[in-house]
């Protein structure tokens, strides 16, 4: 195939063209977001998505829920729910068992959520320092981070005892009531703790939760004056918990490393021997992730 001087520049000018088009569409592309992306009015939701999004989210404080309940607990109709349920039933987000048609979150909700985890590399780092805490102390050792003002679980080596404390990765729990949300709590800045306060309040849980701020503040005072956290059956009668931050490059609380068990294993005067391997399994995983202690 031949070209004339005409035909070359007709093709030169067209190729150009094409050209400027796609370097003009790769400089306009949205990055993720429309124009209007600062618009927060509800013209902006899609309803049905949130919806499903607020079904999925109560299936997942559950332990299984018919669909009246679902209904009743959400504030929708039946029908809206049985036709959300059936969609996410579809993707693998939710999954009914019989009998009873009880709903629970299904196996699909895992592989997505399961993607939040790959993010940080903390947890693959945490997980040797966790096996031998878990090791060391005979109890469960546990990773969290705070997420939206509340303590999420991202992983967990159980011991083999038959009573054990058990916070499966998803789980989310109140600050002020857990070990690690103590020890996140006692080197975070003083006006973020109160806006969890303000925000979260006080929940009562057991005769030993913190209800007041000055019974917290003091007890958050000692926890960093020692190094470690105690939850002493302030979630769950029964239980006890001994918690240490790891920092990140800027020597701010990014994460928590615990150990936790039954009060009958785990004595108060247990915990000061514990509170020397949990703070050192946290330091491991501070430095692994090139973190760095606070000034």
């Amino acid at each position: 195939m031949t070209f004339t001087i005409e035909k070359y520049q007709d093709f030169n000018f067209h190729l150009t063209e094409c050209h400027f088009r796609i370097c003009a569409m790769s400089e306009s592309r949205p990055r993720g977001r429309p124009r209007s992306f600062h618009d927060k009015t509800e013209q902006n939701l899609v309803q049905s998505l949130d919806r499903a999004l607020t079904i999925l989210r109560t299936l997942s404080e559950a332990q299984g829920l018919t669909l009246s309940e679902l209904a009743a607990r959400t504030g929708q109709s039946a029908p809206t729910v049985y036709r959300a349920l059936m969609t996410l039933q579809g993707h693998g987000f939710a999954e009914m068992e019989e009998p009873g048609q009880i709903w629970h979150v299904g196996g699909g909700a895992f592989r997505v959520g399961s993607s939040f985890l790959r993010r940080t590399k903390i947890i693959d780092r945490a997980r040797q320092p966790m096996d031998r805490l878990m090791r060391a102390t005979g109890e469960t050792a546990n990773l969290g981070v705070e997420h939206r003002d509340q303590v999420l679980f991202l992983a967990q080596v159980e011991t083999h005892e038959a009573i054990r404390a058990f916070f499966p990765p998803g789980t989310l729990g109140d600050m002020h009531v857990s070990g690690i949300g103590k020890a996140l709590l006692a080197w975070l800045p003083l006006g973020r703790v109160a806006q969890i306060i303000h925000d979260r309040g006080l929940a009562r849980f057991t005769p030993q939760s913190h209800t007041d701020l000055a019974s917290l503040s003091a007890d958050l005072a000692e926890t960093k004056r020692r190094g470690y956290a105690i939850d002493d059956q302030e979630r769950a009668e029964g239980m006890r918990c001994v918690a240490a931050p790891v920092f990140n490059a800027y020597g701010e609380p990014a994460a928590g490393l615990s150990v936790s068990g039954p009060t009958f294993r785990i004595g108060l005067e247990a915990t000061a021997a514990i509170g020397k391997l949990v703070p050192a399994a946290a330091d491991e995983v501070t430095a692994a992730t090139g973190g760095r202690q606070p000034d």
